[in-house]
């Protein structure tokens, strides 16, 4: 990120004496930066010839953090400007050696013309963040197709996020609608629940990965164990509270994830190996690492560990089955009418979406019927 100033400076320069050449003239004028986070500048700003009045840039480096919670202060300070030359120099030299009652008029002419600096030569620079503009620089950027979303920067600005209702249009710059305060009103719980995560500036964001994590099994286990026991209350078998409201649970961060994936990245690969990633986490470490264990401590003790398969293989034959029709729906959507995966014509994005919920209906409806005996399962 480069800032520039310009600092006020006023110049000097003399008529062109006799048997001297401009051209021979040059003033430089050397500065400093003085505080932290930036680059340490330490040069000389060159003039040269006789310019009654010039102004020059200096350009500085910051060093970016990619937060919006900045305030940066720092200086630039300027220091006394150099003369040099064939002629004029010499003679402003040595004519400020010597008293000034003893001085020729030519070499009062040169110490006239030398350089000198105005009032102002320290300048003050302060980066601040603008916060009224902040929602409008992360659409711009998810409109330049970007894959990286800025972090967070402190807890002050997550909970100003959490409690500040945004549009869910990631391409018009909109008001609010009614359903976004409604969806608002509905989610700021969570909302600020997880605003207690530490910002990604915070140790280059690993401490904000480890609680995220973290929290996110706990939210999960919350909503396991509080599925239960509603089904239990309400009268509703395992196997359908399981397959219906602990998997709608603990599905939906996936489904969130998947959508600000497919919205931010240019490719489909993000938003769609999530689905197949966790659903590969979830059989083979989930179920992989929890049996695992129970089979080491019921083998130490000496019994031996076996789990009721139940309506198990009905479901997943089910769900394999649909797994290979959502498949071949993806590859027939690579085609040249769409082009891609994701996206494409509204039609076809909507009608694809369908069927895919009719999928997702029928594979509930299905085990549903199996675990409560109207179908036979296998």
């Amino acid at each position: 990120m480069l800032w520039s100033i310009i600092p006020s400076i006023k110049w000097r320069f003399p008529q062109p004496l006799h048997n001297m050449h401009p051209e021979t003239i040059m003033d430089s004028l050397p500065y400093i930066t003085v505080a932290r986070k930036y680059f340490l500048l330490k040069i000389h700003l060159i003039f040269s010839k006789f310019v009654v009045a010039h102004l020059k840039t200096i350009s500085l480096t910051i060093i970016e953090e990619d937060s919006y919670e900045k305030d940066v202060l720092f200086y630039v300070q300027l220091g006394e400007p150099l003369m040099s030359g064939d002629e004029i120099a010499s003679i402003a030299a040595e004519a400020e050696e010597k008293p000034p009652e003893q001085r020729t008029e030519r070499e009062k002419i040169a110490i006239m013309g030398k350089p000198r600096l105005g009032d102002i030569i320290r300048a003050q620079i302060r980066i601040k963040e603008s916060k009224e503009f902040k929602n409008t620089v992360d659409k711009l950027v998810q409109r330049a197709n970007a894959s990286l979303l800025i972090g967070t920067s402190s807890w002050r600005e997550q909970f100003i996020e959490a409690l500040t209702v945004s549009s869910s249009d990631e391409d018009d710059l909109k008001e609010p609608s009614k359903m976004d305060y409604f969806m608002h009103c509905l989610t700021v719980f969570w909302k600020i629940l997880f605003a207690f995560v530490p910002p990604t500036d915070i140790f280059k964001g690993y401490l904000c990965f480890l609680v995220s994590i973290f929290s996110i099994g706990v939210v999960t286990a919350i909503i396991g164990d509080v599925a239960s026991h509603f089904g239990a209350t309400v009268g509703i078998r395992d196997a359908v509270t399981a397959i219906i409201f602990v998997a709608l649970g603990t599905s939906i961060p996936d489904t969130f994830a998947s959508k600000v994936a497919a919205i931010h990245d240019k490719h489909a690969d993000a938003s769609v190996g999530n689905v197949t990633g966790s659903n590969a986490v979830n059989v083979f470490l989930g179920i992989g690492v929890a049996w695992s264990i129970a089979a080491v401590y019921h083998a130490i003790n000496g019994n031996t560990f076996r789990v009721d398969p139940g309506n198990l293989a009905f479901s997943v034959t089910i769900f394999c089955s649909e797994a290979a029709v959502a498949i071949f729906i993806l590859f027939i959507r690579r085609s040249k009418i769409v082009g891609g995966e994701l996206g494409g014509p509204v039609c076809l994005k909507y009608f694809t979406s369908f069927v895919l919920f009719i999928l997702w209906i029928i594979y509930l409806v299905l085990s549903t019927l199996e675990a409560y005996g109207v179908i036979k399962g296998f």
